[in-house]
């Protein structure tokens, strides 16, 4: 199937469908090549803390952050902010629902010998857990979009006597959201906002605050560089603990900044949904394929997993896809499946994701 030649006028204009690092628009590139004064500089002076600010403040926009709500940015990505939250947001004991490999990864994380063990809650991949209180917690994390399998949670808050802490890190962007129903909403900016990984941001509620602070005063030992301390105290100077990657903060800029000229976060859930919507009828309209999420309410609309029958070989479709240009549909490594996983994230143009299908239907009528 791979030496097939997909005609031109059935190609998307722009082949990247990865599910991180994502695509990248072109106005984002050309920000770094207006900005080479700025690279290569002191992230402790003026120029990159108002770039810093100016990400703090478009984020801030983007998510109507309530009043006394902070946005945080450290080093390291999303899996570093897991073992920060074990040294310095956990109090004693979390609850995680785990329904793929990254809600799965931050309940190991927070199996640290300084803690209770974890209660977590788990689903087969496809499907997702129910929320429910659990007795004794004053942590509660889950996924708004599981990453590896295509499966969405609704934002709310977890029960009354703990922080709710959502990993946002596929879905921040894209996806509406109340961060008032959050106490941290944490994401890593290489998925909709279009940017490098390396970095970690976070919507935090007062109550979070206080909690980071009491623990930072107590005498747990934090390793400096996960100390959510140093994060609250050096996000409000507009800089990080040690230096970070200026091309990530100014590629996500860009991003957000066009973000809210588009409309802002509303426009960016339309958007995405329309993406998903046409991968979703598409796969119904097949009959080969099925989109893997059997509950419509559980689908994700920014990462997309379509499952094959045993007459479609999914791993020579995705081969014959890159060999047209068009990348990245591969499933999650992990996971095991016949299917194929597709990003819908906001860069994403609409109209390529419906020319991905035109380009599926003629790779499949000639296999």
């Amino acid at each position: 199937m791979s030496d097939i030649v997909i005609p031109r006028d059935l190609l998307p204009a722009d082949g990247r469908f990865g599910c991180g690092p994502s695509k990248v628009r072109p106005e984002q590139v050309a920000r770094l090549q207006s900005s080479l004064d700025l690279l290569g500089t002191s992230h402790r002076q003026a120029p990159v803390k108002s770039l810093v600010r100016s990400v703090r403040e478009g984020l801030a926009q983007l998510f109507s952050v309530p009043e006394g709500y902070e946005v945080l940015l450290g080093n390291g990505g999303s899996t570093a902010f897991w073992d920060a939250a074990a040294f310095g947001l956990i109090e004693r004991r979390s609850h995680h629902l785990a329904f793929g490999e990254f809600g799965a990864k931050f309940g190991k994380a927070a199996a640290a010998p300084w803690l209770e063990a974890p209660s977590i809650a788990s689903a087969d991949p496809g499907s997702r857990p129910e929320l429910s209180a659990v007795e004794g917690v004053d942590v509660v994390a889950y996924p708004h979009n599981e990453t590896s399998t295509g499966v969405f949670h609704p934002v709310v808050r977890g029960q009354a006597d703990a922080l709710t802490v959502v990993d946002a890190t596929s879905a921040a962007g894209g996806l509406a959201v109340d961060v008032a129903e959050t106490d941290v909403y944490y994401f890593a900016p290489q998925k909709n906002f279009a940017a490098d990984g390396g970095l970690w941001l976070a919507v935090v509620s007062p109550a979070a605050v206080e909690r980071i602070e009491r623990i930072a005063a107590s005498d747990r030992y934090i390793p400096e560089f996960l100390s959510l301390q140093q994060a609250v105290t050096n996000s409000r100077l507009d800089q990080t603990l040690n230096t970070p990657a200026l091309a990530t903060l100014l590629l996500l800029d860009e991003q957000v900044q066009w973000m809210l000229g588009q409309g802002g976060l509303d426009a960016m859930a339309a958007r995405t949904a329309e993406s998903a919507a046409t991968l979703y009828d598409w796969a119904e309209g097949r009959a080969e394929a099925t989109p893997f999420v059997a509950d419509p309410a559980h689908r994700s609309n920014v990462v997309v997993t379509i499952d094959f029958d045993e007459s479609v070989d999914a791993g020579a479709l995705a081969k014959a896809l890159r060999a047209n240009g068009v990348v990245d549909t591969e499933p999650y490594r992990k996971l095991g499946r016949n299917q194929l996983r597709v990003a819908t994230f906001a860069a994403i143009d609409p109209s390529d994701v419906v020319q991905l299908t035109r380009s599926l239907d003629f790779l499949l009528d000639r296999a």
